[in-house]
């Protein structure tokens, strides 16, 4: 028998792959067959057995052959079973093992829709058909399962029969392996740092069936009738390795020893990752169980970052080490991020880190839920604790807090394993977009994922880009503090109902009881606070029933005396009932002292079982021999209804269970419904691997990737989406995801998939109107609804829904009901108890709901206006549905007022913001706003009883007696009210009207604070906005958002709006509205019935087609044609069609051109044209700049060396004087000032041939009064007055002034340039700040990349300050495209002949930009290096020069591409005043437009500027400049005439007159009275009025002037102008 049992052992055993060995096992079968018959003829039964028609295994080889495989895993089995659907389940291969858990599920009394999804994953979706079938006879199928296992089960003895069953079962079993299969099987890869006592562990290997992993040996399941319970045991622990040691705190360095007081040494974890955390910048996965100490690993890589950020090092000689560490880090030039999964956690982390951490002075902030951080706070933290959710919001913020990112080195994100969740999306949003900083700004962003137990742990490595073989940890439940033994409880009955509540409390008591019997101490977890109490006095009564409260008694405690006591102080009587029994609870509404008696009553056994909520798990470190989690229904008022309690939260409960240090052991129970065992036995025993929920958050997450500018396009969206979870799991498990198995062979990157994912998104957003889709060239264009629905949080369903009811004139009643159909309070359901609270709140709130208190959305609207009025709300769900919607209300609201804002809606932007604050203050509009001041219960009643009608401004008129007797109450209270008075934000608001054109208003308005400042009511500012909106009210015409500050007095606005067909409306009103007081608001009745707008102008010359004149047969003067020979060779359409009347005359003219249209080289011909034509001839050159002055003079000189001409920059005061020989004098408006008013007027200016006025489109009140005094000074000579400007919108008033006759004025408007100039704007919403900088890196990028090869790119910004960052962000993104670090540098670009350029660079700092082919240029650079970067610039060396503002006019070069990033700076007024943020000039951009200008080829002209700005900027930069005259705009005639007294010259009205005919004013007067603040369009009244103020102002510089000296008086220069 030995023998035959040894072959039978043999058979069964792996197959041998020798084939000799084979053919020995065929014949040693049929020896055997062969004793088996001769021993079955001995038995006389066999000759009553049927002739068994089965084939044994013997024949199925001899037909199929050794080296075939049967066709079939069982094709003779008939006999088990009758049921067509058993023979066709065990024909399907490897499911035999998974027989008795098919008949487990279709045993249950659980629905049939219930296990079909559990039946389909195990059978698998193609057999679909199998399993509907199987639920049609699913207990005949169950009792023919049942007899099979029994069957199986039974066979223990060695009969004839059972032993042929049990060989060829095996061979069955092992049919489909190949007997020889040729090939080895490569072992699997052992990873150094995964430490698992299962001998899966290492390979991270799924079932066969790919869906989940096998629970843990040992795992026992038992039926009861009550309730079936798991038991999983505690994991063995794995052996240490030969090289482990627990790592004493005393060997970490001083940094890391002084941050872990009190720890003599790391855990057996924390010294693992030691050398990785500490020692290295490698992203970190750690997967280990709760309780192991991975925060401590967090800590450690929080060290590192801080170690790598201090300035020097320590002085050994210093015995004050730690002041050494303190001084020694570097705390701006760091921000670490530590992600907790709930706002509970990251208070608890705060307050651990600041613990930890206070001794290097480092900050710790927590930033969760409606929190907001200031610049200052941003600046004074280093570790800011936040939420998912919440750092997800700040990063889409370009400013304030979206700066956060920039300057982050380390990400921590705890709970990582929450991606198998909802939430999870969120995290894979943030990883992805860090991931894409790190790539985008070349930065390093270290990323540390903590995490409980991760089936699928290489997956989620992958997504964190951690490198498994350095960055990977993973510790089992083996590696907890105390071995946790595991109990799934699963309650029998229907979810919900009387019996399953029933069986709760049954099985809770009986759980309880054994635990407390064997002297151990229990924590019994409910959901709701009033369930504390609940449970712990249901326990106590059964204990009672039962007769075993004596097991729960703890008065033989010997403090139990004076713990007794104590409690019985507290006026908690359910606490005080229940100590006496041995019960006590515990939850966040009881008071924190009779909270810290629980806990120390419990910490010292004074009480054997603790009923609490999970606030308890989060907050306090209060372990327990065994937790028991009773029930998993939570209510979640985000949600509306109850859902099941999170993995997070059972992972916490059971992280309680066992006390370290004084038991070996510790127990978790989790009491669920039998519907929901699988379901927690899988997740918190880590069986299914985590999914990614990235797809359902899609949408939302793409759109605030675009808006924040990191995805412009399909190809930027694929790339993004290959930072995903959600990329990692599309290729391990394509069929969850709804790919083709074939797809991931054909196309392993998925990049198809991932294509087809974001175009559908794509097209959805574009359809929604949140973006716009070019399908032609895949680019996405955000809009304002994207923009603000990424900012604040807004899903892409409920701008659906807005889009379709959001109207321009809306109540306040229609605004409430559309924000309660928001899909952010979807989840808000109606229920029956709430009903009667609901309708008693409807009958109180202020606004009609349409849909009453039936409807989800009518719930959300009651509690919403219910919450504002303060109302006050009994049933505990409510409670939390009402803060749920306050917090979500506001934030929508919100965006909705962006939205209208966007929508320039006027009437339903003012009801949202009333709504936005009285949701933020709970004050309704019509409530007294005085409300908001933290005044007296007595004087808010005597307001509301005698003065309810009146406003603050009201109030303010009154004295505080009279306030006091107002009110009924006495002048101390009356003071009180009026101090509050005077605080109410309020305004005093004035304007002036500026016609700019026959169709364009400016609206100069003046707002001026009249409110006293206190710091502790307003802070550092007060926001505010401004608007311009029609006479209808409905549409804002222009608006602005401001800032107070407490030195602010006044803020100077000005509104630019639109006057169609030159027909002023009837009026227009501003309105000033408080962004934060309710109440706070004013507006101001524009009338503009009599406005006058100046009339369109007919001035403009039409181009000619003319054939173009050969410069040297027009100049005709030999010298000239020679000086210019190489210079000029045929003239422009321009110059050939103005030549004539400018060179060949002597009548005065104008030339208005666009830039870049010849303007200057006409100029230089006229003036050597004139000068020649006399040996004593002079002309003056007047410049209104420095720059322009010098710039003309040296293009001048150049030519006059080879003419014999003297050009001259002059400075000195004989500039009016006559010279000698031929001379050109080249000066400055302000120069030219000076001269002539030291001038006697009574001496005339003779023999001055020309004047020569550049850049007439630069006349301030300087060059105006200059060029007046000079014409008026040479009215009796035949001087010539010829000026050069820009294209102008209306030169009539100015040709006028210089008196040009119609045949000497050519106006031509910007569109008639000869060359081809490309002008595009893009515009953006993001305030000026380095995030708008950001976004505008790739714009700008893309346009220096139109630019030819070898040609070059100006780029123009706002200040000196801002070069080196907006250089480090081009140079980002030049080596994001190209894939390459040399930047703009040209590829043939030698080393040698580079180095030899770099060495003579003076600035240092300046070699790593030169070296990538960027230089800058303004006066702040060394000039050598100026001149060096503009020679490097000529040779092609530097491609792209960075440019700011105030250098335009110096800048001497040209480029194919100009970009003009942004059109805001900020200004300063002088030392100690606000910086005030200001426009750039009209002027300043035509001057930058003209460095685009090209003689040859195609210029390109991108223009970034704000949303508001745009209209403005492209109508005068296409249609030509306003002009108009500033000469009142200063004191500089005052002045004048003030001097001309002094001198004894004294000036009547009539003088004044006189000169002031002479001006460019004087014609502006008639042609548009209204800028002047004149009501009448008489020339004569208007100079008259005018005088007359002048008069009285220079009367007032005499005496003021008289009174402190006798030196004459200086006239002002024009700084700006004067450079």
């Amino acid at each position: 028998m030995s023998s035959l049992i040894s072959h039978l052992e043999f058979l069964v055993g792996s197959s041998q792959d020798a084939l000799d060995n084979d053919k020995r096992v065929l014949e040693d079968w049929k020896s055997l067959q062969k004793t088996y018959r001769d021993s079955a003829d001995d038995q006389d039964a066999a000759d009553d057995v049927e002739p068994d028609p089965r084939h044994t295994v013997l024949d199925r080889y001899t037909s199929l052959g050794v080296d075939e495989q049967p066709s079939s895993t069982y094709d003779q089995f008939p006999s088990l079973g009758s049921s067509s659907c058993i023979t066709r389940l065990l024909q399907k291969k490897n499911l035999s093992p998974l027989l008795d858990s098919i008949r487990t599920i279709i045993s249950s009394n659980r629905e049939d829709d219930v296990i079909s999804g559990e039946l389909a994953e195990i059978i698998g979706f193609d057999d679909i058909d199998l399993v509907m079938d199987i639920l049609k006879d699913r207990s005949a199928v169950a009792q023919e399962l049942g007899e099979l296992s029994s069957k199986e089960q039974s066979a223990h003895h060695l009969s004839q029969e059972e032993a042929r069953r049990r060989m060829e079962k095996s061979f069955r079993e092992n049919a489909a392996r190949p007997l020889f299969s040729g090939t080895a099987q490569e072992a699997p890869e052992v990873l150094p740092h995964v430490y698992s006592s299962t001998i899966t562990g290492q390979g991270n290997v799924l079932s066969q069936f790919g869906s989940k992993y096998m629970l843990p040996i040992g795992t026992v399941r038992d039926m009861h009738e009550e309730y079936e319970e798991v038991i999983v045991p505690p994991a063995k622990t794995v052996p240490p390795k030969a090289s482990e040691r627990l790592l004493p705190v005393s060997e970490l360095e001083p940094l890391a020893k002084e941050s872990f007081p009190g720890y003599t040494s790391l855990n057996r974890i924390q010294s693992i990752v030691y050398p990785t955390a500490y020692g290295s910048n490698e992203n970190l996965l750690i997967c280990a169980p709760t309780g192991a100490g991975k925060t401590d690993v967090a800590m450690l890589t929080i060290l590192r970052v801080i170690d790598q950020h201090r300035s020097n090092f320590l002085d050994s000689s210093n015995d004050d080490i730690r002041g050494q560490l303190r001084s020694s880090i570097q705390k701006d030039a760091f921000k670490i991020i530590y992600v907790a999964p709930m706002k509970a956690l990251a208070s608890e982390i705060v307050r651990k880190l600041s613990k930890r951490l206070s001794w290097l002075s480092i900050r710790v902030r927590e930033l969760t839920g409606d929190m907001q951080m200031t610049k200052a706070e941003i600046a004074q933290t280093q570790i800011i604790v936040t939420t998912p959710e919440k750092w997800d919001v700040v990063t889409r913020k370009p400013t304030g807090e979206g700066e956060l990112a920039t300057s982050l080195k380390l990400l921590i994100i705890d709970e990582v394993h929450l991606l198998n969740e909802e939430r999870g999306a969120v995290i894979e949003t943030i990883v992805a977009r860090t991931l894409r900083q790190v790539e985008s700004s070349q930065s390093v962003i270290r990323i540390v994922g903590l995490s409980a137990t991760l089936p699928n742990y290489m997956d989620v490595a992958e997504f964190l880009c951690v490198s498994k073989y350095k960055g990977l940890f993973y510790f089992d439940s083996s590696f907890r503090p105390v071995p946790l033994e595991q109990h799934f409880l699963g309650i029998k009955g229907k979810a919900g109902s009387p019996q399953s509540k029933k069986n709760l409390d049954y099985v809770t008591y009986l759980k309880v009881s054994e635990l407390v019997a064997q002297g151990h101490q229990v924590m019994v977890f409910v959901h709701a606070r009033k369930d504390t109490v609940k449970s712990a006095l249901a326990l106590k009564e059964t204990a009672l029933a039962e007769g075993k409260s004596d097991d729960f008694s703890c008065e033989d405690h010997p403090q139990y005396a004076m713990f007794r006591r104590s409690i019985g102080e507290s006026r908690n009587k359910e606490m005080k009932q229940l100590f006496d029994h041995g019960f006590g609870i515990h939850h966040a509404g009881m008071l924190r002292s009779d909270r810290n008696m629980m806990e120390r009553m419990f910490e010292a056994r004074a009480i054997k079982v603790l009923c609490c909520t999970a606030t308890l798990a989060w907050g306090v470190n209060l372990p327990a021999h065994a937790v028991i989690i009773k029930g998993t229904q939570v209510y979640d008022s985000s949600k509306g209804a109850f859902v099941d309690l999170s993995v997070l939260d059972v992972l916490q409960v059971f992280g309680r269970a066992g006390r370290p240090g004084l038991e070996s052991s510790g127990e978790g129970y989790i009491c669920t419904t039998e519907d929901k065992l699988t379901h927690y036995l899988d997740a918190v025993t880590s069986q299914i691997p985590i999914e990614s929920k990235f797809q359902g958050g899609l949408f939302d997450s793409l759109n605030a990737e675009i808006a924040l500018g990191t995805v412009s396009n399909v190809n930027d969206a694929v790339r993004w989406l290959g930072y995903t979870y959600l990329f990692v799991r599309m290729r391990k498990n394509p069929f969850f995801y709804g790919v083709a198995r074939e797809a991931t062979s054909d196309d392993p990157q998925l990049g198809n998939k991932r294509h087809e994912l974001v175009t559908y998104a794509a097209q959805k957003l574009a359809e929604l109107r949140m973006i716009a889709f070019d399908r032609s060239t895949g680019v996405f264009t955000i809009t304002d609804l994207g923009r603000i629905a990424a900012k604040y949080y807004i899903r892409h369903s409920s701008i659906e829904i807005f889009n379709k009811i959001f109207r321009q004139k809306m109540t306040e009643a229609d605004v409430f009901g559309m924000l309660s159909m928001s899909t952010e309070f979807d989840q808000i359901q109606v229920r029956e108890s709430e009903g009667t609270e609901l309708e008693m709140l409807l009958e109180r709130i202020p606004c009609d709901v349409k849909d009453g208190a039936n409807t989800s959305q009518g719930k959300v609207n009651i509690l919403l206006q219910g919450a504002v009025s303060r109302e006050t709300v009994e049933d505990f769900a409510l409670v939390s549905d009402m803060a749920y919607v306050m917090q979500n209300g506001g934030r929508i609201v919100r965006a909705l007022l962006e939205i209208a804002i966007s929508k320039k809606w006027a009437n339903v932007t003012a009801v949202l913001m009333g709504i936005s604050k009285a949701i933020e203050k709970r004050l309704w509009p019509f409530d007294q706003p005085l409300k908001q001041f933290d005044l007296k219960a007595d004087i808010f009643y005597g307001l509301q009883q005698w003065a309810d009608d009146w406003s603050p401004a009201q109030l303010r008129s009154l004295s505080a007696a009279e306030l006091g007797k107002l009110v009924h109450l006495n002048e101390r209270h009356g003071q009180a009210l009026l101090d509050a008075t005077n605080q109410f934000p309020a305004v005093a608001i004035t304007y002036d009207l500026r016609p700019l054109g026959p169709d364009v208003l400016k609206i100069s308005t003046r707002v001026k604070r009249a409110f006293s400042w206190s710091a502790k009511i307003h802070g550092t500012v007060e926001p505010f906005w401004l608007w311009i909106e029609d006479s209808q009210g409905l549409l804002i015409l222009q608006l602005a958002h401001l800032v107070f500050r407490q030195s602010t007095d006044v803020l100077n606005v000005d509104f630019i709006i639109s006057i169609p067909n030159g027909i002023p409306p009837s009026s227009a009103t501003i309105r000033y509205v408080s962004d934060r007081w309710m109440g706070a608001e004013e507006e101001v009745f524009i009338p503009l019935e009599s406005l006058v707008m100046p009339t369109a102008s007919a001035s403009n010359t039409p181009l000619l087609h003319l054939p173009l004149l050969p410069a040297p047969s027009v100049i005709r003067d030999p010298s000239i044609v020679k000086a210019t020979t190489g210079r000029i060779d045929n003239l422009n359409a321009i110059q050939t069609q103005t030549f004539w009347s400018l060179v060949h005359t002597k009548c005065n003219a104008l030339l208005c051109a666009p830039v870049g249209s010849g303007k200057s080289t006409l100029a230089h011909i006229l003036i050597w044209t004139t000068i020649m034509q006399s040996r004593e001839s002079w002309i003056i050159v007047v410049a209104p700049r420095r720059s322009v002055a010098l710039e003309v003079a040296s293009e001048l000189r150049a030519i006059a060396k080879q003419t014999g001409i003297t050009v001259n920059y002059a400075t000195g005061p004989s500039v009016l004087d006559k010279p000698r020989g031929r001379v050109v004098r080249v000066l400055t408006a302000s120069h030219l000032l000076d001269v002539i008013s030291e001038r006697n007027g009574a001496i005339p200016i003779l023999g001055l041939d020309a004047v020569v006025c550049e850049n007439l489109e630069l006349l301030d009140s300087t060059y105006e009064l200059a060029i007046s005094l000079l014409r008026h000074a040479t009215q009796t000579s035949r001087t010539r007055f010829v000026g050069f400007s820009s294209s102008l919108n209306d030169v009539s008033d100015m040709a006028d002034w210089l008196d040009i006759d119609p045949s000497g004025l050519h106006s031509f408007r910007p569109r008639d340039r000869d060359q081809s100039l490309v002008f595009s704007t893009t515009t953006f919403t993001i305030p000026p700040s380095g995030a708008l900088f950001k976004a505008m890196a790739k714009p700008a990028h893309a346009g220096i990349q139109m630019a030819p090869p070898g040609e070059s790119a100006i780029i123009f910004i706002p200040s000196r300050g801002q070069c080196k960052p907006i250089a480090l962000d081009l140079l980002t993104q030049c080596a994001l495209e190209m894939e390459t670090e040399r930047g703009y540098l040209p590829p043939d670009t030698s080393a040698e002949y580079l180095e030899d350029r770099l060495v003579r660079l003076q600035d240092t700092s300046l070699i790593d930009f030169v070296s990538k082919g960027v230089g800058f240029f303004h006066e702040g650079i060394p000039k050598s290096d100026r001149n060096l970067m503009l020679e490097l610039y000529a040779e092609g060396l530097i491609r792209v020069l960075i440019v700011p503002r105030d250098s335009c006019w110096i800048l001497p070069v040209r480029a194919t591409v100009v970009v003009v990033m942004g059109t805001q700076y900020f200004h300063v007024e002088a030392e100690g005043s606000d910086r005030q943020l200001c426009d750039y000039g009209l002027t300043e951009l035509v001057r930058m437009q003209s460095r685009a200008v090209q003689q040859i080829g195609t210029g390109y002209f991108h223009l970034f500027c704000q949303a508001e700005a745009k209209d403005t900027f492209t109508r005068f930069l296409n249609e030509g400049l306003p002009i108009e005259s500033r000469l009142l705009e200063t004191d500089n005639l005052a002045q004048w005439i003030s001097l001309q007294h002094r001198r004894n010259n004294g000036m009547k009205v009539q003088d004044i007159l006189d000169v002031l005919s002479f001006t460019f004013l004087s014609r502006r007067l008639v042609s548009n009275p209204t800028y002047y603040d004149c009501t009448s369009t008489s020339r004569d009244e208007n100079l008259s009025r005018i005088a007359d103020k002048i008069m009285s102002r220079s009367s007032e510089l005499v005496r003021s002037f008289s009174a402190v000296s006798a030196t004459p008086i200086p006239l002002p220069r024009q700084t700006e102008n004067d450079r």
